[in-house]
């Protein structure tokens, strides 16, 4: 069993890569479908469908209008991206700050 809290941004999340290139896995688990992926999940879904695996969704409570779920992916994906601006500011602003400092 693999436990892992992380954006469905993050594509290079190592222990969710681990967990689908293991085919002994039978079944993957998600508490929200959009913890495993923000966006195409359902291609997940299928891939593991094609190899006679399954994804379980625990909280199923989500949009099912198509243009509403795809808007709020699209105000997701933005969200990420100046979320990650700032952050990556932030680390070079303290990087800074430590070299002026000496350490």
């Amino acid at each position: 069993m693999e436990a892992e809290i992380a954006s469905g941004m993050n594509g290079s999340r190592t222990k969710v890569r681990r967990l689908l290139a293991d085919t002994a896995v039978t079944t993957v688990v998600a508490e929200h479908k959009d913890r495993l992926g923000r966006m195409n999940t359902e291609l997940v879904e299928a891939a593991l469908s094609a190899s006679g695996r399954r994804l379980v969704v625990l909280d199923t409570g989500e949009v099912e209008d198509d243009l509403v779920r795809d808007t709020v992916e699209v105000l997701t994906s933005f969200c990420a991206r100046l979320y990650g601006r700032r952050s990556a500011r932030n680390r070079s602003k303290k990087a800074l700050e430590a070299a002026a400092a000496g350490e």
